[in-house]
């Protein structure tokens, strides 16, 4: 089934502007993950000592257990809505595997058909595109010719 059209077609200079922007939300989006991992970690400890006894108000680690319950759940909250408010909303997408590997793509045009500008966290701008079933594995450089074309054509 083919992609919807785009909400967004940037040119690799309005993607290039979000970079710094981006660069923010993903290392607030891994310091979160962080945080989701020391939480679910605990869980597992909590499950290993306890089982689902630890699930009944009477036991003495079950206030630590909520705790740590409620700390995944506003954590995965907090994600969420950095990637909705903060990547999604700008009309950028995660690749498959985007979120784990810091990969972006920015919807722009060439030569009529919509592909994708590709930015892996790190990268000083967006230097790389790809069709938009390529993936991160059919990455070519972004040539001059090809900024000069990209993104200025209206769907």
């Amino acid at each position: 089934m083919p992609e919807s059209a785009p909400d967004r077609i940037f040119s690799v200079e309005e993607a290039n502007r979000l970079i710094g922007a981006m660069e923010a939300v993903i290392a607030e989006i891994e310091r979160l993950q962080g945080q989701l991992e020391r939480h679910d970690r605990e869980l597992q400890i909590l499950d290993a000592l306890w089982g689902p006894k630890v699930l009944e108000t009477e036991n003495p680690d079950h206030g630590e257990f909520e705790k740590h319950r409620t700390g995944v759940d506003e954590t995965l909250e907090e994600i969420e809505g950095l990637v909705r408010d903060e990547i999604l909303a700008r009309g950028v997408r995660f690749p498959t595997g985007g979120l784990e590997h810091g990969l972006l793509d920015f919807p722009t045009t060439l030569d009529g058909r919509v592909v994708y500008l590709c930015w892996k966290r790190g990268e000083p701008k967006v230097s790389h595109w790809h069709e938009i079933n390529g993936g991160f594995s059919g990455r070519q450089p972004v040539t001059t010719e090809h900024a000069e074309r990209m993104g200025t054509e209206q769907q």
